[in-house]
Protein backbone atom coordinates (compact mmCIF):
# COMPACT_ATOMS: atom_id res chain seq x y z
CA UNK A 1 0.00 0.00 0.00
CA UNK A 2 1.12 3.54 -0.73
CA UNK A 3 0.39 6.58 0.39
CA UNK A 4 0.91 9.96 -1.71
CA UNK A 5 1.46 13.01 -0.05
CA UNK A 6 2.86 16.82 -0.10
CA UNK A 7 5.10 18.72 1.57
CA UNK A 8 5.15 17.71 5.46
CA UNK A 9 5.44 21.37 6.25
CA UNK A 10 2.45 22.47 4.72
CA UNK A 11 -0.15 19.87 3.45
CA UNK A 12 -2.30 19.37 5.84
CA UNK A 13 -4.99 17.27 3.88
CA UNK A 14 -2.14 14.92 3.55
CA UNK A 15 -1.72 14.95 7.49
CA UNK A 16 -5.18 13.57 7.64
CA UNK A 17 -4.67 9.87 6.24
CA UNK A 18 -0.70 9.54 6.89
CA UNK A 19 -1.69 10.14 10.54
CA UNK A 20 -4.68 7.85 10.99
CA UNK A 21 -2.06 4.82 9.16
CA UNK A 22 0.65 5.86 11.32
CA UNK A 23 -1.73 5.84 14.74
CA UNK A 24 -2.90 2.67 14.32
CA UNK A 25 0.80 1.27 13.02
CA UNK A 26 -0.57 -0.21 9.39
CA UNK A 27 2.38 -0.53 6.89
CA UNK A 28 2.32 1.32 3.92
CA UNK A 29 5.07 3.20 1.50
CA UNK A 30 5.38 6.84 1.79
CA UNK A 31 5.83 8.62 -1.86
CA UNK A 32 6.41 12.62 -1.76
CA UNK A 33 5.42 14.84 -4.23
CA UNK A 34 7.31 18.33 -3.66
CA UNK A 35 4.74 20.90 -4.19
CA UNK A 36 4.78 23.82 -6.60
CA UNK A 37 7.75 22.37 -7.82
CA UNK A 38 8.54 22.44 -12.20
CA UNK A 39 7.83 18.92 -12.28
CA UNK A 40 5.00 18.71 -9.63
CA UNK A 41 2.01 18.07 -12.22
CA UNK A 42 3.96 15.55 -14.25
CA UNK A 43 4.76 13.29 -10.88
CA UNK A 44 1.13 13.69 -9.50
CA UNK A 45 0.09 12.22 -12.94
CA UNK A 46 1.50 9.17 -12.42
CA UNK A 47 -0.50 8.63 -9.01
CA UNK A 48 -3.69 10.81 -8.61
CA UNK A 49 -6.51 11.17 -11.23
CA UNK A 50 -7.41 15.32 -9.87
CA UNK A 51 -3.56 15.70 -9.73
CA UNK A 52 -3.64 16.68 -6.24
CA UNK A 53 -2.12 14.87 -2.58
CA UNK A 54 -3.12 12.80 -0.97
CA UNK A 55 -3.60 9.47 -2.66
CA UNK A 56 -3.64 6.08 -1.41
CA UNK A 57 -2.68 3.35 -3.98
CA UNK A 58 -3.89 -0.46 -2.41
CA UNK A 59 -3.15 -3.14 -4.83
CA UNK A 60 -5.39 -2.24 -7.58
CA UNK A 61 -7.67 0.23 -5.46
CA UNK A 62 -6.85 4.05 -6.17
CA UNK A 63 -8.55 6.13 -3.48
CA UNK A 64 -8.17 10.27 -3.66
CA UNK A 65 -9.31 13.19 -1.40
CA UNK A 66 -8.47 12.67 2.31
CA UNK A 67 -11.39 12.18 4.26
CA UNK A 68 -12.51 9.22 1.19
CA UNK A 69 -8.88 7.66 1.93
CA UNK A 70 -9.86 7.67 5.67
CA UNK A 71 -12.85 6.17 5.08
CA UNK A 72 -11.09 3.04 3.35
CA UNK A 73 -8.71 2.44 5.51
CA UNK A 74 -11.19 2.15 8.60
CA UNK A 75 -13.25 -0.25 6.21
CA UNK A 76 -10.44 -1.97 5.14
CA UNK A 77 -7.55 -2.01 8.00
CA UNK A 78 -9.42 -0.97 10.84
CA UNK A 79 -12.63 -2.96 10.80
CA UNK A 80 -14.29 -0.10 11.19
CA UNK A 81 -12.66 1.75 14.30
CA UNK A 82 -11.77 4.89 12.57
CA UNK A 83 -15.80 5.84 13.78
CA UNK A 84 -17.04 5.58 16.88
CA UNK A 85 -19.00 2.30 17.74
CA UNK A 86 -22.30 3.89 18.73
CA UNK A 87 -24.81 5.41 16.71
CA UNK A 88 -25.10 9.05 18.18
CA UNK A 89 -21.56 9.08 18.46
CA UNK A 90 -20.93 8.55 14.77
CA UNK A 91 -23.00 10.12 12.98
CA UNK A 92 -21.70 13.08 15.13
CA UNK A 93 -18.29 12.41 14.81
CA UNK A 94 -19.25 12.36 10.89
CA UNK A 95 -20.87 15.61 11.04
CA UNK A 96 -17.68 17.00 12.60
CA UNK A 97 -15.47 15.80 9.80
CA UNK A 98 -17.57 16.62 6.98
CA UNK A 99 -18.00 20.32 8.42
CA UNK A 100 -13.70 20.49 8.62
CA UNK A 101 -14.00 19.01 4.66
CA UNK A 102 -16.24 21.45 2.93
CA UNK A 103 -16.23 23.98 5.62
CA UNK A 104 -14.15 26.54 7.64
CA UNK A 105 -12.56 28.27 5.09
CA UNK A 106 -11.88 31.88 6.02
CA UNK A 107 -9.26 29.74 8.88
CA UNK A 108 -7.87 27.35 6.62
CA UNK A 109 -7.38 30.41 4.07
CA UNK A 110 -5.80 33.16 6.72
CA UNK A 111 -3.51 30.36 8.97
CA UNK A 112 -2.13 27.69 6.53
CA UNK A 113 -0.40 25.12 7.96
CA UNK A 114 3.54 26.08 8.53
CA UNK A 115 4.93 23.22 11.09
CA UNK A 116 8.46 24.88 11.18
CA UNK A 117 6.84 28.49 12.08
CA UNK A 118 5.97 30.16 15.23
CA UNK A 119 4.27 33.22 14.08
CA UNK A 120 1.25 36.08 14.20
CA UNK A 121 -1.28 36.07 11.83
CA UNK A 122 -3.97 39.18 11.23
CA UNK A 123 -7.19 37.59 12.29
CA UNK A 124 -10.37 39.05 10.74
CA UNK A 125 -13.63 38.36 11.59
CA UNK A 126 -14.59 35.54 9.69
CA UNK A 127 -11.58 33.75 10.70
CA UNK A 128 -12.49 34.55 14.56
CA UNK A 129 -15.76 33.47 13.87
CA UNK A 130 -14.34 29.91 12.34
CA UNK A 131 -12.09 29.87 15.34
CA UNK A 132 -14.77 30.73 17.89
CA UNK A 133 -16.64 27.54 15.68
CA UNK A 134 -13.64 24.78 16.17
CA UNK A 135 -13.09 25.69 19.78
CA UNK A 136 -16.76 25.27 20.46
CA UNK A 137 -17.02 22.08 18.74
CA UNK A 138 -14.00 20.40 20.31
CA UNK A 139 -15.07 21.71 24.43
CA UNK A 140 -18.60 20.16 23.22
CA UNK A 141 -17.40 16.98 21.72
CA UNK A 142 -14.63 16.29 24.82
CA UNK A 143 -16.87 17.42 27.62
CA UNK A 144 -19.34 14.50 26.03
CA UNK A 145 -16.86 11.65 25.78
CA UNK A 146 -14.88 9.92 28.60
CA UNK A 147 -11.10 9.55 27.28
CA UNK A 148 -8.35 11.83 25.91
CA UNK A 149 -9.72 12.44 22.07
CA UNK A 150 -12.88 14.02 20.31
CA UNK A 151 -15.09 10.63 20.46
CA UNK A 152 -13.43 9.29 23.22
CA UNK A 153 -11.07 6.90 21.08
CA UNK A 154 -8.61 8.25 18.61
CA UNK A 155 -10.85 8.85 15.16
CA UNK A 156 -10.94 9.97 11.56
CA UNK A 157 -12.43 12.88 13.54
CA UNK A 158 -8.86 13.38 15.48
CA UNK A 159 -6.92 12.98 12.36
CA UNK A 160 -9.17 15.68 10.10
CA UNK A 161 -8.56 18.18 13.18
CA UNK A 162 -5.13 17.65 13.66
CA UNK A 163 -3.58 19.93 11.17
CA UNK A 164 -6.32 23.11 13.01
CA UNK A 165 -4.50 22.08 16.13
CA UNK A 166 -1.24 22.84 14.28
CA UNK A 167 -2.21 25.70 13.03
CA UNK A 168 -3.75 26.70 16.24
CA UNK A 169 0.04 25.85 18.06
CA UNK A 170 2.40 27.74 14.95
CA UNK A 171 -0.02 31.17 15.32
CA UNK A 172 -0.71 31.11 19.07
CA UNK A 173 -4.23 31.18 18.54
CA UNK A 174 -6.03 31.24 22.33
CA UNK A 175 -8.61 29.07 22.93
CA UNK A 176 -10.43 27.34 25.89
CA UNK A 177 -7.83 25.34 28.51
CA UNK A 178 -10.19 22.15 26.81
CA UNK A 179 -8.74 22.85 23.80
CA UNK A 180 -5.69 23.94 24.27
CA UNK A 181 -5.06 20.13 26.70
CA UNK A 182 -6.81 18.56 23.40
CA UNK A 183 -4.21 20.61 21.09
CA UNK A 184 -1.25 19.88 23.50
CA UNK A 185 -2.33 15.61 23.30
CA UNK A 186 -2.43 15.69 19.45
CA UNK A 187 0.62 17.78 18.82
CA UNK A 188 2.67 15.25 21.37
CA UNK A 189 1.13 11.91 19.53
CA UNK A 190 4.09 9.84 18.93
CA UNK A 191 3.15 10.08 15.66
CA UNK A 192 2.51 13.44 14.95
CA UNK A 193 6.20 13.57 16.78
CA UNK A 194 7.33 12.49 13.00
CA UNK A 195 5.45 14.11 10.98
CA UNK A 196 6.49 17.36 12.78
CA UNK A 197 10.52 16.00 12.65
CA UNK A 198 10.08 15.11 9.09
CA UNK A 199 8.76 18.52 8.36
CA UNK A 200 11.43 20.53 9.97
CA UNK A 201 14.40 19.02 8.20
CA UNK A 202 12.28 20.55 4.74
CA UNK A 203 14.02 22.66 2.96
CA UNK A 204 11.31 24.08 0.19
CA UNK A 205 9.29 27.24 0.86
CA UNK A 206 5.82 27.77 -0.81
CA UNK A 207 5.15 31.62 -0.34
CA UNK A 208 1.84 31.04 -0.50
CA UNK A 209 1.98 29.44 2.60
CA UNK A 210 4.14 31.91 4.88
CA UNK A 211 1.42 33.52 6.58
CA UNK A 212 1.76 35.89 9.54
CA UNK A 213 5.04 37.40 10.82
CA UNK A 214 7.83 35.78 13.02
CA UNK A 215 7.70 36.52 16.92
CA UNK A 216 10.61 36.98 18.40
Amino acid sequence: MELVIGNKNYSSWSLRPWLLLSHFDIPFEEIKVLLFEENTHQRLAEYSPTFKVPVLIDNDITVWDSLAICEYISEVYLKGKGWPEALHDRTTCRSYCSEMHSGLEALRSALPMNCRATRRAHIDDQTLKDIHRVDGMWQDALNRHDGEWLFGEFSIADCMFAPVASRFATYQIDVSATSQQYIDRLLTLPSMRRWYEAALTEKEVIGEDEAGTDID
